[in-house]
């Protein structure tokens, strides 16, 4: 399971017990199994795929998850927020939530 988490480039992997039960109540709620494209970046990594210099990718305790529809965006940010995300991204392709963060709910590019 923790591959879902590495570096895409260097397997990188910064476990975070709390993401994880977030991912679980995410899933739970929404009924579907949550796909991560992205979880722990490498410096490289986050720079290469545009994020903020100050990701929380790098610190492991962010992730990606792509969406069906509009409908299925609606559940996945629902669901992140019933169950306690501190930082949630909404973008066209996917949601990205965050744990152990500033409070944040933002429209990604």
């Amino acid at each position: 399971m923790s591959e879902e988490f590495e570096c895409r480039c260097c397997n990188k992997f910064i476990p975070c017990d709390e993401l994880v039960q977030l991912l679980e109540s995410i899933r739970f709620s929404v009924q579907r199994p949550i796909v991560i494209s992205s979880g722990t970046r490498c410096e490289a990594h986050n720079r290469a795929s545009g994020g903020d210099p100050k990701s929380w990718h790098l610190k492991g305790q962010a992730v990606d998850i792509p969406v069906i529809d509009k409908l299925d965006r609606y559940r996945v940010v629902a669901a992140a927020i019933s169950a306690g995300a501190t930082d949630i991204g909404v973008y066209d392709w996917g949601v990205h939530v965050a744990v152990n963060t500033p409070i944040g709910l933002w429209r990604g590019r």
